[in-house]
């Protein structure tokens, strides 16, 4: 296993993006995507008075950071929850505003090289996907169950999947001699069903329907459609929030959320904008931050990040 499964991507532009809110004893941040602990042991040993509030779906990834969190003792509070929980887990915690926020949408990595949990295109395993294990439907119920019309939209919308409907074909005309269950398989077919073109570019030609089932099997557009706002809802004044996303799927979201709360909601014409309509937010990064040639060459997992990071500077009026 290699050891950048280890480095958190984009690690010390995240922590200097939430350092002006962090500093203050009793600062309360929250990683919104624990995974192995990466990030959140960084923001523990960086503000040695901020409290840790780290959230994640997958109980061995907790299990694992627990282990490596444990030397900060009482300052970091593990929970099993969905980002989208948010609201709830602050609620539990007796948190109404909190000083930072950390989301790092990349599947972590721990996932990515546990071969059994079929994320990877790499190497053959069953095709599970599932970040919670416990609950929810395997990529493989998703292949061998959905209507054609359904994967296509699918492979289109989160895997941006110009073939999607050559690849649902021979989805459809496999699946009915025998049902799917492991990645080599589809990952054969995909190859056999592509143009030559369409094979000479971009990497693995799998990939993208890859991402594609990965998002559908854990609804993670939908969960991020709710977390940011609510996310953006739950920091203080002055409090900050840095959002690392690894499509343009989920840095249009992003931006999107991020673009609405530093606009002004004034109607046009006013002379003077009274609070009530002044922007909510304002923006950290111009447009998205990219990770370094360096980090790059070191991390290649890092690649693909896009770094976006806000300040909230008003409270909502109601």
């Amino acid at each position: 296993m290699s050891n950048s499964r280890h480095v958190p991507v984009m690690l010390q532009r995240c922590l200097d993006m939430l350092a002006p809110a962090l500093t203050a004893p009793g600062a309360v941040v929250v990683d919104c995507t624990l995974g192995l602990g990466g990030h959140s042991e960084a923001l523990l040993t960086r503000f040695p008075e901020a409290r840790l509030v780290a959230l994640d779906r997958d109980k061995e990834a907790l299990r694992l950071s627990g282990e490596r969190l444990a030397p900060f003792g009482e300052r970091a509070t593990l929970v099993h929850a969905v980002y989208d929980e948010l609201p709830d887990v602050l609620d539990r915690l007796g948190l109404p505003r909190v000083q930072g926020i950390l989301f790092d949408l990349g599947v972590s990595s721990m996932q990515l090289d546990e071969a059994d949990r079929g994320f990877a295109y790499a190497q053959d395993a069953p095709l599970d996907m599932r970040m919670d294990q416990t609950t929810g439907i395997s990529a493989a119920e998703v292949l061998n169950t959905y209507p054609p019309g359904e994967l296509v939209r699918i492979l289109r919308a989160y895997g941006e999947e110009k073939q999607a409907k050559r690849i649902v074909s021979a989805i459809v005309r496999e699946r009915d001699k025998e049902p799917f269950s492991n990645s080599a398989r589809l990952v054969e077919l995909i190859r056999d069903s592509l143009p030559q073109a369409a094979k000479r570019t971009g990497g693995n030609p799998a990939k993208r329907t890859f991402q594609a089932l990965r998002i559908e099997v854990n609804g993670e557009l939908a969960v991020l459609e709710r977390a940011i706002p609510s996310a953006v809802k739950a920091l203080a004044v002055g409090g900050r929030i840095a959002v690392l996303s690894y499509h343009s799927l989920e840095d249009r979201l992003v931006k999107q959320v991020f673009a609405a709360g530093a606009a002004t909601t004034a109607p046009p014409g006013l002379p003077v904008v009274p609070e009530r309509y002044q922007p909510r937010l304002k923006l950290l990064t111009r447009g998205a931050e990219l990770p370094t040639e360096e980090e790059i060459a070191e991390n290649r997992r890092a690649a693909p990040a896009r770094l976006r990071g806000a300040e909230r500077v008003r409270e909502d009026v109601a």
